[in-house]
């Protein structure tokens, strides 16, 4: 069980600290609610290149990395569609410098002309070497617009334009920060050696003077149910040809979420996965098999993708695909496979929640979620979904009509 203790700051920021004294270390983990759904369709790519420019220096404090390395600091950040998050890890003696330096970049950033363009270089290289000059990188560039028509989970994180993070000026990343930068729209864990009287200490000190800010109101475009399978085919000179399929699904705080989670660790649950045994290592039909859920706040999707093995016929594979899926609706043996995702799925979790950063990411999450509480639920409401509640599933979600697919054909000749 992982206790923990929340409140919030005048200005709107939630706060969440667990105790834990069998650790020096603290885990400081700053969740801002804005991601890539949050951005202009003609301007992508500004949530993950402000992930950039957090580092590049605020207002008062020109470096935000030295000042704590030279405490016994660790720092990193990630972005996706949902949420912008940043987390370091101090020592508990010198948890003070976390809050200083994280309110003083949510206080106001370095707006300068050389910063924007180091980070713009930065993120330009990334999206080069990940999408452009990486075999099968343009595949995600291609499936979110497939699969998606309105919402914008139709770009990836990174944008879906590298000319959208080229053309951003300073004025746009000022109305970007201050529209979703503030105390109003952050959620703060902590989680390690820290007292909840210090954490209260603390939060009012460094970002209770922070005043509140007008964040800009999410009015996002649901995405229309889809009633047509959709097919595209691509050709490149990739070392061998692929198959992406995906079907559209609930929200994170759907019923089925946890449903589905387990019906992605049947079938790819490793070695054992259904996928791997049948596809892989019995009929040889593909090189590597996987599947996942995207695990999105808003509506997300379920992701098989794998590389075909030397002559395969795509359509013979992905028939295959689908066989596999169904297979789950014979209930010959399907209980014994779930208890042992349930068991492997429960120890990871307990394990993972060994780490005060895991911890602290989680309490931040869950709270944006609504509850959490959730952060000790989690392997009971996976622990709950029956062989039922799969079948149920399966139909409802992995059918012809719910389905995009893009056949990525190798033309590599053999030398």
């Amino acid at each position: 069980m992982i206790n923990y203790k929340r409140f919030s700051l005048d200005n709107g920021l939630r706060v969440l600290v667990h105790e834990d004294k069998s650790t020096p270390l603290i885990a400081m983990n700053l969740l801002y609610d804005v991601g890539s759904r949050d951005e202009d369709p003609s301007m992508t790519g500004q949530a993950h290149l402000f992930e950039h420019l957090m580092f590049g220096g605020s207002v008062n404090i020109p470096d935000f990395d030295t000042p704590l390395q030279l405490v016994g600091g660790e720092n990193n950040a990630f972005t996706n569609n949902d949420i912008t998050n940043y987390y370091l890890t101090i020592p508990s003696e010198n948890i003070e410098t976390g809050f200083w330096l994280e309110s003083d970049r949510m206080l106001e950033l370095d707006f300068s002309q050389k910063n924007l363009d180091t980070q713009k270089s930065v993120v330009t290289e990334e999206f080069n070497q990940r999408y452009v000059n990486q075999p099968y990188g343009d595949a995600i560039l291609k499936l979110r617009p497939l699969a998606y028509k309105v919402h914008p989970y139709r770009w990836p994180t990174i944008g879906m334009d590298l000319a959208h993070i080229k053309n951003t000026n300073l004025e746009q990343i000022k109305k970007f920060f201050f529209s979703h930068y503030a105390p109003n729209n952050a959620i703060l864990a902590l989680t390690g050696n820290i007292e909840y009287e210090l954490a209260y200490k603390l939060a009012q000190k460094w970002f209770g003077p922070i005043e509140k800010r007008t964040v800009q109101s999410r009015n996002l475009p649901p995405e229309p149910e889809q009633n047509e399978e959709r097919i595209m085919t691509i050709e490149s000179d990739v070392p061998a040809t692929a198959l992406y399929k995906v079907w559209h699904i609930g929200a994170r705080n759907s019923n089925d979420f946890y449903t589905l989670d387990l019906i992605t660790d049947l079938l790819a649950g490793g070695e054992s996965g259904r996928l791997y045994t049948k596809l892989v290592r019995e009929k040889k039909l593909f090189s590597e098999i996987n599947a996942y859920l995207t695990a999105e706040i808003d509506p997300g999707l379920i992701i098989i993708n794998g590389k075909l093995m030397k002559g395969v016929d795509i359509h013979y594979a992905n028939d295959s695909i689908n066989e596999v899926i169904n297979s789950l609706l014979n209930k010959n043996g399907i209980e014994d496979e779930m208890e042992k995702v349930k068991n492997k799925f429960e120890s990871s979790t307990v394990f993972s929640n060994t780490s005060i950063l895991n911890k602290a990411a989680n309490l931040s999450f869950f709270e944006l979620l609504g509850n959490p509480g959730l952060i000790n639920n989690e392997v009971d409401a996976y622990r709950k979904v029956s062989y039922s509640m799969v079948t149920e599933a399966i139909r409802k979600y992995f059918i012809p009509s719910n389905c995009s697919t893009i056949n990525y054909i190798s033309t590599r000749k053999e030398k």
